[in-house]
């Protein structure tokens, strides 16, 4: 079971941005449309982030290899500015904090997050070296 979470989380962090894209508070205007899409809630657009239902902590290292190369790869591509802003996020969050908070850890650990569309938000975390 808990390999397929870690997989899945895997698979997701393909879009790891659209994760931290979600806490953004302001977004940026759509291109005019016609009135009649205007009328019309949300059509095709993007869906509210589900609540988060459970919280799964997952250490790069217990991932499988080709896996770790999966999520370093983004994590170079996300880049200081995105590790901050999801680190913050993260800390805004008490549910999300605590969890972490009873396993010893803080969000300066945290290198990467998931969330599914059930509302089970994974984070891989990373030990100080």
């Amino acid at each position: 079971m808990r390999k397929s979470i870690v997989l899945a989380a895997a698979a997701s962090l393909m879009l790891a941005g659209a994760a931290s894209a979600q806490q953004q508070p302001a977004q940026q205007p759509a291109p005019a449309t016609p009135a009649p899409a205007a009328k019309t809630p949300a059509p095709g657009g993007q869906q509210a982030a589900p609540a988060i239902q459970s919280v799964n902590i997952v250490d790069i290292t217990e991932l499988p290899k080709d896996t770790q190369t999966q999520v370093n790869q983004v994590i170079a591509q996300r880049g200081d500015a995105g590790l901050q802003k999801l680190r913050s996020s993260i800390d805004a969050t008490p549910k999300v904090k605590s969890a972490l908070q009873a396993k010893g850890m803080t969000s300066a650990q945290v290198v990467a997050a998931s969330m599914e569309p059930n509302g089970a938000l994974t984070l891989i975390t990373k030990k100080a070296s």
